[in-house]
């Protein structure tokens, strides 16, 4: 048995085994759940897999993939309960999308067949800017044969995406029609703008809702700078937020005593020679 065989026969008894465990026979936790009390779960998975990615650790990695999977199982057998669809549809409809957006992969016969209308986009000898572009306009004449085609530019950003992730795809959709800093440096004279007029906020009334709206705007602008300079942002965050980890368990390890203890001024030389630490074992 090949590896495909295997795979559609190992798929096919994990759908069985979702079926059992919402049956009247099946697990009761399971057969409470609903799409919103599941909802939860799937993102807590989603964030498990980029921990597993990041750390490298393949056999976690192996075991997430499996519980993201589970989440997709989860979602497609109550949809089938009352008849909305199928893990089946699931699956073709996911199969078409693929055919018909890689015309360039499996040919402009296979692609129409699977109901791609996008004429003019090239698929010969293509470099992946060009197969990004091609995505984009065969996904556009979906969504006109949808009768969605009268849709605002921004309204294909899921509002449902984490704000880092949402803020740059919304600034990557303007940007489309010039709507954009043109060069780097505009956008770090915003950065510098924004951070301002929270000083200004601050000092004048501390008014919790002023603050968080000139917040949120300095975040977006951070946001498109990372666009401009090709930085994920989401990425680079969790960078960070994995050297601060690091760094902090260096303050704990570092201190003969608990740092609940310490002054700020010995809490500052701990995180200095953490940090000094730490640059030591990356360029090492």
């Amino acid at each position: 048995m090949g590896a495909t065989d295997e795979a559609g026969k190992r798929f096919a008894e994990a759908v069985a085994i979702m079926a059992r465990l919402r049956g009247l026979d099946g697990c009761p936790w399971d057969r409470e759940q609903s799409f919103s009390t599941i909802r939860k779960y799937t993102l807590e998975e989603v964030y498990e897999v980029f921990d597993a990615i990041e750390r490298e650790d393949w056999e976690e990695l192996k075991a997430e993939l499996g519980d993201l999977l589970l989440q997709v199982l989860f979602y497609a057998q109550m949809a089938d309960e009352p008849g909305h669809f199928s893990i089946v549809d699931v699956l073709e409809t996911l199969n078409r999308k693929l055919v018909r957006r890689h015309p360039h992969v499996f040919g402009d016969e296979a692609a129409v067949a699977a109901g791609n209308r996008a004429e003019g986009v090239d698929t010969a000898g293509i470099d992946s800017d060009q197969v990004l572009r091609n995505w984009e306009e065969i996904k556009k004449h979906e969504k006109k044969r949808a009768g969605n085609g009268e849709e605002g530019l921004l309204d294909a950003v899921p509002r449902s995406m984490p704000a880092l992730a949402e803020a740059a795809k919304l600034g990557s959709k303007a940007a489309k029609v010039g709507f954009d800093w043109p060069e780097v440096s505009g956008l770090l004279s915003k950065v510098r703008e924004e951070t301002a007029e929270i000083e200004v906020e601050l000092e004048a009334a501390p008014e919790k809702a002023k603050v968080a709206e000139e917040l949120g705007d300095l975040l977006f602008t951070v946001v498109n700078l990372a666009r401009h300079i090709k930085v994920d942002p989401e990425m680079a965050l969790r960078d960070a937020n994995a050297k601060f980890r690091r760094r902090f368990a260096s303050m704990e390890q570092m201190s003969a005593e608990p740092l609940e203890g310490l002054s700020l001024e010995q809490l500052e030389a701990l995180w200095v020679e953490a940090k000094r630490a730490s640059a030591a074992e990356e360029v090492g």
